[in-house]
């Protein structure tokens, strides 16, 4: 069994290189090396220098007095220069009065193409017009749940309808077979444990709920193309944990963090190189779908309130850590979850806004949720509890300690 998690310990911070005393200057210093541009040593020009913006490029050296005069028409004294011979003056003079002639002649003669060509780049380069953007159109019945959240940059609300088709159709890539049969050394029961120990992992750093779905679907996977020794099965579920945190955490933990709740049974470079073995073995495509994702967005079809999407959620945790339900597919998962959430407390069928965003219908799901609501009244395993322990909690709503319904209720409900 997977051993109990104790409180985190403290990182210990980095020692100090030896021959360099770490000093409030040094590190002064250090930060200042980093924030200045590289510059060769062999530059002739050396450091930068001060100047205003632009100022080798005007008149500001100059004389103010002699600019004033300009100005104003004045003549202006300038110094003479060394004169050159008068005929060699007179020469030059000469031949520059030639080229500018044969100069002018030729662009009067181009002149009126020219303009016409300015003319057309013009009206190439004009700014074309804002176009508007075509409206929805919907089913009748069907309710716009994007309409509201326009003006919040957050919720994407011009692509999420897009975002989810787009993960509906990547559902088809990451069906999962019935990889145990392969598996000569790992059970359902052995599943079980690590997916249990799992969630404690993900309530002790404090993980998002994503990176816990994402994490055991990266175990499954895994283990559909790989024959693993139970021996590995813990330092399996603790890089996928570590490595869906990198995906989906602000600030994941540490690779010696992952170490010590596993009470040092791993070496860090076994997890470094479990790490590297599974993203092969997955060809680092880990975006996987996951029921969670689904969740929320159904229960924004359904105006759900807190309490009845928290209700939803434990019972898609609950199906984790049973192996039955790995074949199913998240967006199936979770329309069920939310089906059976909505009929526990009472507050009606399945919508036809429902129905359009989420592509199934109440008969679609109603074998599924006989599972789930099966599930909820008899658990398999009464020693793993650690999902029921954590919606026992009044952050959420205490949810796990509702009373099942009766399997001829819902029945009768969902097919009325």
């Amino acid at each position: 069994m997977m051993p109990s998690l104790r409180p985190s310990r403290p990182v210990a911070s980095k020692l100090p290189k030896l021959g360099k005393p770490v000093t409030a200057e040094n590190n002064r210093l250090d930060k200042v090396e980093i924030s200045q541009t590289k510059r060769s040593p062999s530059s002739p020009q050396g450091g930068a220098k001060k100047r205003a913006a632009f100022g080798d490029i005007t008149n500001a050296h100059k004389n103010p007095q002699l600019i004033q005069k300009k100005k104003e028409g004045q003549k202006v004294a300038i110094k003479k220069t060394k004169s050159a011979p008068t005929s060699d003056i007179t020469k030059n003079n000469e031949l520059n009065i030639k080229k500018t002639q044969k100069k002018a002649t030729v662009t009067e003669e181009h002149l009126p193409e020219v303009k016409e060509e300015k003319i057309n780049t013009e009206q190439k380069t004009s700014v074309p017009t804002k176009e508007i953007p075509e409206e929805k159109v919907l089913p009748p019945g069907v309710e716009d749940i994007d309409q509201d959240s326009l003006d919040d940059p957050f919720s994407n609300s011009e692509y999420a309808t897009d975002i989810f088709s787009y993960m509906r159709d990547r559902e088809e890539k990451f069906l999962l077979p019935n990889y145990l049969e392969m598996q000569t050394d790992i059970s359902k029961d052995m599943r079980a444990i690590l997916v249990d120990w799992m969630v404690e992992v993900q309530e002790n750093f404090e993980l998002n709920h994503e990176t816990l779905y994402l994490a055991v679907k990266m175990v499954d996977h895994y283990l559909a193309v790989s024959v693993v020794m139970k021996e590995k099965l813990q330092l399996i579920g603790s890089t996928a944990v570590l490595i869906a945190s990198k995906f989906e955490e602000r600030c994941p933990p540490c690779v010696d963090d992952f170490m010590y709740i596993c009470d040092d049974a791993y070496k860090r470079d076994e997890v470094i190189a479990m790490e590297m073995e599974i993203l092969q073995k997955l060809y680092f495509d880990i975006n996987i779908p996951v029921p969670y994702r689904f969740l929320r967005r159904f229960a924004k079809c359904a105006h759900a309130t807190m309490e009845t999407l928290t209700l939803a959620r434990y019972i898609c945790e609950l199906t984790l850590q049973e192996y039955d339900f790995v074949q199913e597919r998240a967006s199936k998962m979770a329309a069920s979850c939310l089906l059976l959430a909505l009929q526990m407390k009472g507050l009606g069928r399945w919508t036809a806004t429902l129905h359009y965003y989420s592509g199934y219908q109440t008969n679609d799901l109603l074998p599924l949720v006989k599972r789930l609501n099966f599930l909820l009244t008899y658990p398999p395993n009464k020693k793993l509890k650690a999902v029921r322990s954590k919606y026992s909690h009044r952050v959420f709503f205490e949810v796990a300690k509702l009373p099942p319904m009766d399997m001829l209720t819902l029945t009768e409900a969902l097919q009325s």
